[in-house]
């Protein structure tokens, strides 16, 4: 099972993987960490990643970028209306009122939504890892940041879905951090120790955002959250960009926004400048060539004049800060530590005006870059039961008060009631009664539209079904179950009728009505009914009554979700996303196709004056050369957009000439050795045959063997020399430029075949002789002979130990004939 997670930023993307005992981050294909969080369209195929930020300025209608904030709103929300202008691509309303973006794809108009666009972006993530990971990858844990509402965060679910993902946690990002920083550390307090209080800061391309963390040993609590959605890297440049523009149009008389490309060259070279601004404090310069009307730009600025430009974006740092302090209850001195992470922190001023408010240096002991991955990749290993982690619960808070309202004739016909107020634990369930006798609808929203960097506070409706009054008429009790689950989001999880039946006095009711354990429960009244109901109660005891048994029944929930996609969509787009992926791999095999002929003509116009010029006559070379020349300037006119087919038949037409010419090369290579590995192993078995030979009069090594057989091994071998031989005289006396005699192929079998003919004959072992049995006397005779101290041992009788055997086998081993 593979755990992986993915850091989605606004400006680039991290993939973290827990495996061999720890976390690592995943590369992509260019050998890079970090992934550009864009999307470019083509008349072909779709590029993702760093391929598609290659095409930012040439493409730059079709490349998508910073989509992350378009999650779950509306086309005409006013920071979708405000962004549009800055963008150099085109948003485009969907058919359901939300947010989509218009490029043309496949030479065609299309109008894609924030979901597709961000599942395309996590299916390369995907891909990317499964490339690392060698197995598919679909569990996974998937950070947001802690200010997205319940519609967003259901935005970037359906977009896992999309990608064919299953997101086990949609995890904060700031609570990801506290996770990667918490889990290693092993001097913590004890859980009933004071807990180690410690503030992060992230500070990323789009976002500013704050927690303060409780630490105990084997755990973590969120206390409070801040943040600052309009403040991060982008923002600070912006202010370079527009400084420029306005520069420029002065010095050079050039409207820089009026031209998109320019637009987005400028965006990249300040960005540039801004790093290179956080490392150094002189004088910094910017240079753009042909940057308008073929006119080069130049400029220069230092740290101290940006600063000065910034200062009512450093001034929101402090605002946050003083917010999480406020919220938690905690004076300065009580924080163990601040620690900061986010592309943008590592800017000077931002950070000495979080080191001025704490009073204290900052710490960096994680990866600024990295943190959020790392802390994904933790929680989902922690998710995974293929993984033991050391035991570490996480305590997460609500972002904003959530509350639910309702019809009510009691109370002006609505009635509401904060169920989660700010900073509440979460993951968290209540248990809600309600008196009723018909269905009825709950209606979720947050509390405070102030703290919301969001217009809409609507979270959805609930409509309770199939509620009926009790037997008596009464009211019937309701038991609903409110959650705000593991992703973060709202919901009305489960709702149950408590049914009231009577039972004859004196038999015991059966209680199938449980509160769950650890579960708030609140009971809400609302009716005339239940006001008539509490006063019953209040009256005192009359005579005994029959005894009552509660049955529950499951009550079905219709939702209705502010943003929230239809399954009928949510299919359409997955299917969708099938396809364009289908498409892109066509596309891949058929540029793959085309770079094999181009690097065909490149490989073999390069030999034909190298190592293959002594395999092929001059006539030849020139007309091959040609043939290649030709083929090249096919490939960049007629040839440049061609169907996969005509580039495999344009490479096979090309090998057809040039196949043999490098074959004839290889066989002039290889040969030399094949012919030695034949002559040795002749060798080999002739000098056997000549000891075989002297064996009768000299050497016995061999007297064993059959001489039938050792004849036809002589007859064998000298056929095989004789064949090697003329071969070799044939090869030497033809010319490189004609086809070879004989073929390696034809070389190495007749080794193996001289192998298999002779080496069964020549390893056949000696057989074993017994020796004569010994009659022994008084007197010491041995069979009727006399022993003399001195008998020579007769060779004929000797047994054998095998020491010969082992000796023939050592000088011919078993040889491995390919």
């Amino acid at each position: 099972m593979s755990v992986v997670a993915f850091d989605l930023g606004f400006q680039s993307c991290y993939i973290a993987v827990a495996r061999a005992g720890g976390i690592e981050t995943i590369a992509n294909e260019y050998s890079d960490r970090c992934t550009p969080s864009f999307v470019s369209f083509g008349p072909r195929n779709r590029s993702i990643g760093a391929a598609a930020k290659s095409q930012v300025v040439t493409n730059y209608k079709n490349t998508v970028q910073g989509f992350k904030r378009f999650h779950g709103r509306a086309f005409s929300d006013p920071y979708i209306q405000t962004a549009k202008s800055n963008l150099v691509y085109e948003l485009a309303q969907m058919p359901s009122g939300s947010t989509g973006i218009k490029v043309m794809y496949m030479e065609e108009e299309k109008v894609f939504s924030i979901e597709q666009v961000t599942g395309m972006l996590l299916t390369k993530l995907k891909e990317t890892a499964e490339s690392a990971l060698k197995k598919p990858v679909v569990d996974c844990v998937i950070s947001v940041p802690s200010y997205f509402t319940d519609a967003e965060r259901r935005s970037v679910m359906d977009a896992a879905q999309i990608a064919g993902l299953n997101c086990l946690r949609l995890m904060n990002e700031t609570t990801a951090v506290t996770l990667a920083y918490g889990i290693y550390k092993q001097d913590l307090p004890a859980p009933e120790e004071k807990p180690r209080i410690v503030v992060f800061v992230d500070l990323g391309h789009s976002g500013y955002q704050v927690s303060v963390c409780a630490f105990n040993k084997g755990k973590l609590k969120i206390l409070a959250t801040a943040f600052d959605s309009e403040l991060g890297g982008k923002d600070f440049d912006d202010i370079l960009v527009n400084h420029f523009c306005e520069q420029f149009g002065k010095k050079y008389k050039l409207d820089v926004k009026s031209k998109p490309r320019a637009l987005v060259r400028l965006y990249q070279e300040c960005e540039k400048l801004k790093k290179l601004m956080s490392a150094n404090s002189s004088d910094l310069p910017l240079n753009i060539e042909c940057f308008m009307n073929d006119i080069d730009v130049s400029s220069t600025l230092n740290r101290g004049h940006f600063e000065e430009m910034c200062a009512e974006l450093l001034a929101k740092v402090e605002g946050p800060l003083r917010s999480v302090m406020e919220q938690a209850k905690l004076k300065k001195e009580d924080i163990y530590a601040v620690e900061i992470v986010g592309g943008a922190s590592r800017m000077p001023a931002i950070k000495e005006r979080i080191s001025r408010f704490f009073g204290k240096e900052l710490s960096t002991t994680l990866n600024a870059d990295e943190a959020v991955a790392r802390g994904c990749a933790l929680q989902c290993a922690i998710l995974s039961p293929a993984f033991k982690v050391r035991e570490f619960s996480i305590t997460d808070v609500v972002p904003y008060s959530i509350s639910l309202k309702w019809n009510s004739a009691a109370e002006d016909g609505v009635s509401d009631c904060e169920v989660f107020p700010k900073n509440h634990a979460a993951p968290f369930s209540k248990v809600l009664t309600f008196y009723r006798k018909e269905p009825f609808t709950l209606e979720a929203y947050y509390n405070n539209p102030k703290e919301l960097p969001y217009p809409s506070t609507t979270i959805g409706q609930f409509l309770i079904q199939n509620v009926v009054p009790q037997a008596s008429g009464e009211s019937a009790k309701v038991k609903v179950k409110v959650r705000v689950n593991i992703h973060g989001v709202f919901s009305v999880s489960s709702a149950s009728l408590v049914e009231v039946i009577k039972t004859p006095e004196g038999e015991e009711p059966m209680e199938t009505d449980q509160t769950v354990k650890e579960e708030e429960v609140c009971t809400l009244c609302n009716t005339t009914e239940d006001a008539r109901q509490e006063k019953k109660n209040d009256q005192p005891p009359q005579a005994k009554k029959p005894k009552v048994k509660t049955k529950t029944v499951e009550l079905p929930i219709e939702n209705s979700l502010h943003w929230q996609l239809s399954s009928e969509v949510l299919n359409m787009f997955v299917e969708n996303e099938g396809k364009m992926i289908m498409q892109d791999k066509l596309e891949k095999e058929r540029n793959d196709a085309k770079n094999n002929v181009e690097e065909y003509v490149y490989d073999m116009r390069d030999k034909l004056h190298g190592v293959l010029e002594k395999f092929v006559n001059e006539a030849d070379r020139d007309a091959f050369s040609l043939k290649l020349e030709d083929t090249e300037n096919w490939l960049y006119e007629d040839g440049e957009d061609q169907q996969k087919q005509v580039y495999i038949d344009k490479l096979a037409e090309l090998k057809k000439i040039g196949q043999p010419i490098y074959e004839r090369y290889i066989e002039s290579e290889e040969r030399p050795k094949a012919f030695e590995d034949l002559g040795r192993q002749l060798q080999m078995y002739m000098k056997i045959i000549e000891a075989y030979k002297l064996g009768r009069t000299q050497n016995k090594t061999y007297a064993h063997l059959d001489e039938l057989e050792v004849t036809r091994v002589d007859k064998h071998v000298n056929d095989t020399m004789v064949w090697m031989n003329s071969k070799m005289n044939q090869q030497n006396s033809q010319n490189l430029t004609m086809e070879p005699v004989v073929k390696v192929e034809e070389i190495k079998a007749k080794t193996k075949e001289l192998y298999s003919a002779c080496n069964p004959v020549v390893t056949k072992p000696k057989p074993k002789v017994e020796p004569p049995k010994e009659e022994k006397t008084e007197n010491g005779p041995v069979n009727g002979q006399e022993a003399t101290e001195n008998q020579p041992c007769n060779p004929d009788t000797t047994t054998s130990t095998g020491t010969e055997q082992e000796t023939v086998e050592k000088k011919l081993p078993q040889m491995d004939i390919d």
